[in-house]
């Protein structure tokens, strides 16, 4: 009687903890965890590209005091103008002089773009303006345009190296005063916003994540991005701005 009783017990228990991992969130596997697919904590493979706090396909423009902090400055055209009065902490290159260096650059962000705007698993699908939610770590996917006006909180819920992904399939914009906000451990080195077309960031908006764009990005005056400016075929545009490589 006793083993009767026993038995049914376990496979109750082995049940109760199968169920439990089939139910978990995809958003917190594979990809978007260490040991998934990608580069390192799951995000795309940047390669070359992620040593680079601004990098442009066509012409770099800045003006004001703007301060690039962590990563080098390098466009796919003869020169950057702006540095100074701009300032920055790495090396400046383009091309000419310095063909290798910015061809593998861009190469490597075109691989990176590609791999993220392939990415599938556990896609949630977003639309319109992302401004006063909060996300969990995942694979968010719009097919147009996304928008941020006031605050979007991504919350890694205790992960710190929960990996956000967003795949946008025209524009991004973000409104002046918005900001996205880090909580739950989240790091801005595991955020990637990949734009199927330009990215626009409003007056003094304050911006987290590696911007993968395949035309254009501009900061407009004011706004601080606490990631990468990585421009694929169009320019990167600065004005007063802060960029701080993760």
């Amino acid at each position: 009687m006793i083993k009767c009783r026993v038995f049914p017990v376990i496979a109750a228990a082995l049940l109760v903890v199968s169920l439990g991992g089939c139910c978990k969130n995809d958003n917190t596997l594979g990809i978007f965890s260490p040991g998934g697919t990608g580069g390192p904590g799951g995000g795309p493979p940047l390669a070359a590209a992620g040593g680079f706090a601004i990098l442009a396909g066509s012409t770099i423009t800045n003006t004001g005091a703007t301060s690039v902090t962590g990563g080098n400055i390098a466009v796919n055209g003869p020169s950057v103008t702006g540095f100074p009065p701009g300032t920055h902490d790495g090396a400046i290159y383009t091309n000419p002089p310095d063909t290798a260096i910015v061809t593998q650059a861009q190469s490597d962000l075109t691989t990176a773009f590609n791999h993220a705007a392939g990415l599938t698993a556990g896609v949630i699908t977003v639309a319109g303006d992302l401004g006063g939610r909060t996300l969990a770590p995942g694979l968010y996917k719009s097919t147009s345009t996304l928008a941020i006006t006031g605050t979007l909180t991504l919350d890694a819920v205790g992960n710190s190296n929960a990996v956000f992904i967003f795949q946008i399939g025209s524009g991004l914009t973000t409104a002046t005063g918005s900001q996205v906000i880090l909580s739950g451990g989240v790091q801005a080195k595991n955020v990637y916003w990949q734009v199927g077309s330009s990215a626009v960031l409003g007056t003094t908006s304050a911006f987290k994540g590696t911007i993968m764009a395949d035309q254009s990005i501009t900061l407009n005056s004011g706004a601080t991005l606490d990631g990468r400016a990585l421009a694929r075929i169009g320019a990167v545009t600065l004005d007063t701005n802060i960029v701080t490589v993760p």
